[in-house]
């Protein structure tokens, strides 16, 4: 079974594209910053993932989630390893996203953009 869980934070703003051809695609390209468990908040440390949705999920990613963002998803890790010009074998990896929430409340995302509830 291939399955990840993550919690983070969106490092910068997700990258809508479309694919050309009969049949377009939606894909969304972004980097998640996960915090490491253990460390104090003055010393911590993060993980950063190379995430990409594909359709509605990709569409509703770019629509409601900005920089900053915290993000709860699920999806698969797969290898993107190539040779480069060089002959030398380069590993990578991106996690494939197939569902996402949010990880805050409306309550605290409006608090924390200064807005109240009423």
């Amino acid at each position: 079974m291939n399955k990840i869980v993550l919690m983070g934070y969106l490092s910068k703003m997700p990258e809508l594209h479309t694919t050309e051809g009969e049949k377009p695609v939606t894909i969304t390209r972004f980097d998640l910053a996960v915090n490491r468990k253990g460390k104090s908040k003055e010393n911590s440390e993060a993980d950063f993932f190379h995430c990409t949705a594909f359709g509605k999920t990709a569409e509703f990613i770019e629509k409601y989630f900005d920089k900053g963002s915290r993000m709860l998803l699920t999806g698969r890790v797969e290898n993107n390893n190539y040779t480069n010009k060089q002959g030398e074998k380069v590993y990578g990896y991106q996690v494939l996203v197939e569902e996402v929430e949010f990880g805050d409340s409306k309550s605290s995302v409006s608090k924390d953009q200064g807005e109240t509830n009423e």
